[in-house]
């Protein structure tokens, strides 16, 4: 019996042995065809029906046509896909810095992008249309001449637009970071036209019934594409999945999901009940669903400000302490370090902290984390002259009268001095928390979901403009009030502990 027991003992351990190395040996439905488990999709989502933010009821989620073609090729190619967003000019920078793996944004492999990116085939075909006023008799390229023209910056439509420029004398191209901020401009007549992809001009057109659209010959290269970082092993893969959804009308029945549902969610949107004449035309009964997706841009706007001021208030200390200290080179490079800080764009210094480290350190820095680094770096270089200003007017015999009591330096620093400084400089320290309050919307460039930004993509979702921005302004007051309110309070306080 025992003997018996041995042998089934054996047997069964090689049979497991054999089945794991044959297991092993095939395709698995959870291992990755691209040699990675999970990919990192960038998007432009302002841009419906391609990518935009599903808002309604508080939804944080990037839907749209590029998103599910992006989710059927995960699934084909085994992967698990995460999608991040940006401005659509920060797309090619973030694959240059590998920062992500891929982009889909209805991009189109122009010859300048192709000499920084790779791209997969085309997969979906769209045209340029101008839109314009109706009345204003602007119906082809030629009947621009003259013309104040819209474009999106860095948009295919950019470059056709500089081309048509080139044979159709008198155009003046003023370029925007978004579709919805040419919109605004055109009902705003700052501009005459704007030239917008025919898949994306309906859904405005749809919703803003005074303005026609009419499409026009390409001039140059036209289509999506999805562009990879230079060299990326991921473009014959994906390439041959998009051949293969084309081949069974796999994208022709997204195209047809997508893009007729929004230009019928735009005009259901366009049928809300107009302002009486002579009065706003706002109707802010379109955003209601939507006012839990801004509302949650707020505590990321409050965790980044009180971030930014606390780090931002111990490195200006800092500062000020090295200018102070007596030793030249100490204070030397202080003070070169606040010119520069104080004498560059905050936008600039952003951009590089976010998309330089990549490349300098090799550290994939989260977009939120490189916000609180460089607006920590920038108000520290301004709050070290307001923390220095306020150590040095304090007055010297309480300097004097510590070091004659035999106080050692940091303890009369941190005792008799820093108190005393604070009461002088505490309103000066919340207008910079003010100033960081309302400057957190910068962030929004580099793909952070704030508060500003949460009203744009509301906005540009709904196909209108005013109404979110207002919402979003009036939550901006009420959180400034409130600080200006705790501010004084804690002054009073302080000075009735004199």
């Amino acid at each position: 019996m025992k003997r018996n027991s041995w042998v089934f003992t054996v047997l069964l351990a090689i049979t497991m042995a054999s089945s794991t190395i044959v297991i092993s040996y095939l395709p698995s439905s959870a291992q990755s065809l691209v040699g990675k488990e999970e990919l990192t999709m960038l998007t432009s989502p302002d841009y419906p029906p391609y990518e935009f933010y599903e808002t309604k009821d508080g939804n944080r989620q990037i839907v749209g046509f590029d998103v599910d073609i992006a989710n059927y090729i995960a699934k084909e190619l085994r992967f698990k896909l995460k999608v991040t967003e940006s401005d659509f000019n920060g797309l090619i920078p973030a694959l240059q810095a590998n920062r992500v793996d891929f982009v889909m944004a209805g991009m189109t492999p122009t010859p300048e992008r192709q000499k920084n990116v790779d791209f997969s085939i085309i997969y979906y075909q769209a045209q340029d249309t101008i839109v314009a006023p109706k009345g204003s008799n602007i119906k082809k390229a030629t009947d621009l001449s003259g013309k104040r023209v819209g474009v999106q910056l860095g948009t295919i439509q950019e470059t056709n637009a500089k081309k048509i420029a080139e044979k159709v004398s008198g155009i003046q191209l003023k370029q925007l970071n978004r579709v919805p901020e040419l919109i605004q401009e055109l009902k705003a007549k700052r501009i005459d036209a704007a030239i917008i992809e025919d898949t994306i001009a309906k859904g405005f057109i749809s919703a803003n019934p005074e303005l026609q659209f009419t499409p026009i010959p390409p001039e140059g290269p036209s289509g999506s594409a999805i562009a990879f970082p230079k060299g990326s092993p991921m473009v014959e893969p994906f390439s041959r999945v998009l051949q293969q959804m084309k081949d069974k009308g796999e994208i022709e029945r997204l195209a047809s999901k997508w893009f007729s549902a929004s230009t019928s969610a735009a005009a259901a949107g366009a049928q809300a009940p107009a302002a009486p004449k002579g009065g706003l035309n706002l109707d802010f009964g379109r955003i209601l669903p939507d006012l839990p997706f801004v509302l949650q841009g707020i505590p990321l706007t409050l965790l980044f400000t009180i971030s930014s001021v606390f780090f931002g208030l111990i490195w200006g200390t800092i500062l000020s302490l090295l200018k102070i200290s007596g030793v030249k080179p100490l204070a030397a490079v202080a003070d070169a370090y606040t010119s520069i800080f104080r004498g560059t764009p905050l936008l600039l210094q952003l951009s590089l902290v976010y998309f330089a480290t990549p490349q300098l350190i090799g550290y994939n820095i989260p977009a939120l984390l490189a916000g609180i680094l460089t607006f920590t770096l920038n108000s520290g270089a301004y709050m070290s002259e307001t923390i220095r200003g306020g150590i040095l007017a304090v007055d010297k015999g309480q300097r004097e009268a510590a070091m004659s009591l035999g106080v050692p330096y940091w303890t009369m620093l941190i005792d008799v001095i820093f108190p005393q400084a604070l009461r002088n400089i505490l309103p000066a320290l919340v207008n910079e928390t003010i100033s960081l309050l309302k400057d957190s919307s910068l962030v929004s460039t580099i793909g952070v979901v704030e508060l500003l930004r949460s009203a744009q993509i509301v906005g540009a979702n709904k196909y209108i403009y005013f109404e979110p921005l207002l919402f979003a302004g009036l939550i901006y007051y009420v959180l400034v009030m409130a600080l200006t309110v705790a501010a004084s309070n804690l002054e009073r306080r302080l000075r009735k502990s004199d």
